[in-house]
């Protein structure tokens, strides 16, 4: 992070999207999130990162860009990376929802009540 925020304007925003691992929200990223007030971390709902849409850009990237791709070097995969990136962003448009609110709100509430049912079948106290 601290690369990132060297490579931009101290007045530019910068947003991060994260996960909820407890690895990006402590005290230590509270207080270094303090020390800038610029960057901003966003993070996906607790056990919906199948709804996250970050993942269909790494799917897409990885696809059309990486997964057949030989590279020699670290620096020459993040060459490649942000050439593909450059060319997308020529006519990039955003994601969208296909989904309403509520259909995704069912989904989480039948994946929770399959994953409950899923944990008790298998529960075999000894």
């Amino acid at each position: 992070m601290e690369r990132l925020v060297k490579r931009y304007p101290a007045e530019q925003e910068i947003h991060v999207v994260l996960d909820n691992l407890k690895t990006h929200n402590n005290g230590d990223i509270n207080e270094w999130l303090a020390k800038h007030p610029n960057v901003k971390f966003h993070f996906t709902p607790k056990g919906s990162s199948w709804i996250n849409q970050i993942e269909t850009w790494f799917g897409i990237i990885t696809r059309q860009s990486i997964r057949r791709g030989s590279f020699k070097s670290l620096a020459e995969l993040i060459r490649h990376i942000e050439n593909y990136i450059d060319h997308w962003n020529e006519d990039a448009e955003p994601f969208e929802w296909t989904a309403t609110a509520d259909q995704i709100l069912e989904k989480v509430a039948m994946l929770d009540r399959d994953y409950v049912k899923l944990v008790a079948n298998n529960y075999n106290p000894k």
